[in-house]
């Protein structure tokens, strides 16, 4: 009777350590689908950026910095590897960017041309997606996270080689995103 009762405790712990592998694993199939969305949409910008320089060379050549840092911004996330990286070096081009679509406000021509708003407008909707599939990516990872320290999960993933993930930081530009705008009149 009593080697029931053991054989019975096992195929119940077997069984829920079955269950959490696959939930686990579930979970980490949807961290990693979520990435590939954010890095189909990088991708995409960063097939954008070449046209975009193009159009802002021919009315602020001497604007060779601001390109300049763009192309290398562009470069450094394009070789960019995992999550933690990829978003630094996301927030970087984020931020040579923000200064190359700045200069259309120095130069009217510039702004006015057709071409070179519809490249920023093609930018601005990219980066709305790249917005929504980082919100999606942070949440798939928060499941992810909660689901390797919710018990039983907690007592098989260590053994099965879950770990944590890390979100889509913003990084430094978190500051930059929470601060209160000030109004002056």
């Amino acid at each position: 009777m009593s080697g029931w009762i053991v054989l019975g405790v096992i195929v119940i712990l077997i069984l829920f350590a079955v269950g959490a592998y696959n939930r686990l694993v579930a979970l980490g199939q949807r961290v990693g689908q979520a990435f590939a969305d954010i890095d189909v949409q990088l991708k995409q910008r960063h097939d954008l950026i070449p046209n975009l320089l193009e159009t802002v060379k021919g009315y602020a050549a001497h604007e060779r910095g601001t390109l300049d840092d763009v192309v290398k911004a562009r470069s450094a996330a394009m070789s960019a590897q995992g999550p933690g990286q990829v978003a630094a070096a996301e927030n970087q081009l984020s931020g040579a960017l923000g200064k190359l679509i700045a200069l259309s406000e120095a130069y009217p021509d510039l702004k006015a041309n057709a071409n070179f708003q519809q490249l920023a407008n093609e930018l601005s909707d990219l980066e709305n997606k790249i917005a929504a599939s980082r919100r999606f990516f942070n949440n798939a990872v928060q499941e992810y996270n909660t689901g390797i320290q919710q018990m039983p999960a907690a007592l098989f993933a260590g053994m099965f080689g879950f770990t944590r993930k890390d979100f889509f930081d913003l990084g430094a530009s978190r500051t930059e995103v929470e601060a209160v705008p000030t109004v002056k009149f």
